[in-house]
């Protein structure tokens, strides 16, 4: 039986491995404490970069989502990517532009089904009120 991931870990690992060289490398960890939840995501040493992005702008997005997501359901949710084995990573500036591109395209994406949410749950709400 497979377990299935919570919707926050299971939207980190689909951003991730849509812009990852390889993303069966993909794993993430979910934990809860006093602090909220803590999605960990570990990737192959080689993705790191593309991760990351430059001036960490990739890691930042993607983080600033899942504050969007927690928000929906009243959670702080923070992401801690780990370092592989602590060898030094390479950043290299291949298909950097594809990357931020991939990125931009999946905020714009999420962006737009929670407006779609707001403005269905908004329209129950009205319609909740009529009756």
């Amino acid at each position: 039986m497979a377990k299935e991931l919570e919707e926050d870990q299971a939207f980190v690992e689909y951003v991730v491995k849509q812009i990852v060289d390889n993303p069966s490398d993909v794993k993430t960890k979910r934990t809860i404490d006093e602090m909220g939840v803590l999605v960990e995501l570990s990737i192959n040493q080689a993705d790191m970069g593309k991760v990351i992005g430059k001036e960490g702008k990739t890691a930042k997005a993607i983080r600033t989502l899942l504050r969007v997501l927690g928000a929906k359901s009243n959670a702080r949710i923070n992401l801690k990517i780990m370092e592989p084995d602590g060898k030094e990573i390479r950043v290299t500036d291949d298909n950097s532009n594809n990357v931020e591109e991939k990125t931009e395209e999946l905020v714009e994406e999420v962006a737009d089904n929670a407006e779609e949410e707001k403005a269905e749950e908004t329209e129950e709400e009205k319609a909740t009120e009529i009756l």
